[in-house]
């Protein structure tokens, strides 16, 4: 990923997101049907395929009479087999305690026909609900997923920004607007705060936590958001000629990629080394039994857990400094595999989430 941490980069991460996967190449199995992330269909295809063809994304703004919203939808397009950025953007969209629909529109780039619609409503006290959905509008006579393909968005994105006034955490609401954010129902889109002062909010096909950072170690985009740079650098270098004469022919973007790569020098190589340490600065240690309790609440691992005894297997401490408990839940039948590292059987806790016994 890009090494800057500016709204409109951690955007473009989700846009490439599967963009191309590892190896980088064409014939590799995985990448002969990509875009896994944010596509809308045309509904005669989605509708015989289980797929998209709307998405919709609502979330809360604390704001005043005539506070604004601007409201920016990206996607990718295939022209010619490339991928072309697209971006509809509406501007200065003023909120109002009667106001209902703010903006409804139709769109057009080459062969992709779209749909538009912004809506919002007051649901508290200078509580608003804002509700974004698009849709794919286009005809689809054609039988294969490449060919609807040709006709869909990819890699669709919304980003809201507010003047005058501030989004509201749709991961952990504050108490007033908990029961608002349970009416705010997201269908493939998943709202998350950014920037530094919570006046957008990016909502996008993967699920984010709220002011996502790319890591400043990072020396460029590989596509793959959710792996780790290191691992990828060192297997992209391993190829063998013919594999990267064949990763250099696919595509610019994969180009590049090798090419960085295979500049790097060991010091840079070396800085992509994950940065978690172990840690004793939370006040916690291994061995320490905890009970959880969870406060965010981000997914059904928080739900469940809540409550659990747990033992602390390790301190953490990220490249944020943010400090990190890793546990294993006693009642779980595979808590020894948690204690082997294994994934699925350890879960990670802020310090505030457990309560010593």
């Amino acid at each position: 990923m890009s090494t800057t941490t500016g709204v409109e980069q951690i955007a473009n991460a989700v846009l490439y997101e599967g963009f191309l996967l590892y190896p980088y190449r064409l014939s590799s199995v995985k990448n002969r049907h990509r875009w896994n992330f944010g596509v809308l269909y045309p509904e005669p295809f989605a509708g015989l395929n289980g797929e998209r063809a709307t998405v919709q994304t609502a979330c809360l703004l604390e704001a005043g009479a005539d506070a604004a919203v601007n409201v920016k939808v990206r996607f990718l397009q295939l022209v010619a087999g490339a991928a072309v950025e697209q971006e509809i953007l509406v501007s200065n969209l003023i909120l109002d305690d009667q106001a209902v629909c703010l903006h409804e529109s139709l769109f057009s780039r080459a062969k992709v026909e779209g749909k538009l619609e912004v809506r919002a409503s007051l649901t508290g006290p200078g509580l608003f609900q804002v509700t974004v959905s698009i849709s794919n509008l286009g005809q689809f006579s054609g039988e294969s997923r490449d060919e609807a393909l040709a006709l869909s968005l990819i890699s669709t994105h919304v980003i809201l920004t507010s003047r005058g006034g501030k989004f509201v955490s749709m991961i952990d609401p504050p108490a007033p607007c908990q029961a608002a954010a349970a009416h705010c129902r997201n269908v493939g889109l998943w709202p998350v705060l950014v920037g530094c002062d919570d006046t957008q909010m990016l909502s996008a096909p993967i699920i984010l936590y709220d002011h996502p950072r790319i890591a400043p170690q990072s020396p460029g985009d590989l596509f793959d958001g959710t792996e780790i740079d290191e691992i990828l650098t060192l297997r992209i270098q391993t190829l063998t000629d013919k594999e990267k004469q064949e990763m250099s022919a696919t595509d610019a973007r994969a180009r590049a990629v090798l090419e960085r790569c295979e500049s790097l020098t060991r010091d840079e190589l070396s800085k992509l080394h994950a940065p978690m340490h172990r840690d004793q600065a939370a006040g916690f240690k291994k061995g320490d039994r905890v009970r959880l309790q969870p406060r965010r609440r981000a997914d059904i691992f928080d739900i469940a857990l809540a409550g659990k005894i747990a033992t602390v297997v390790s301190v953490e401490q990220d490249f944020e400094d943010g400090i990190h408990l890793c546990v294993t839940v006693d009642d779980d039948p595979g808590k020894d595999l948690g204690l082997e590292g294994k994934p699925g059987h350890r879960f990670f806790f802020a310090p505030e989430e457990v309560e010593p016994i």
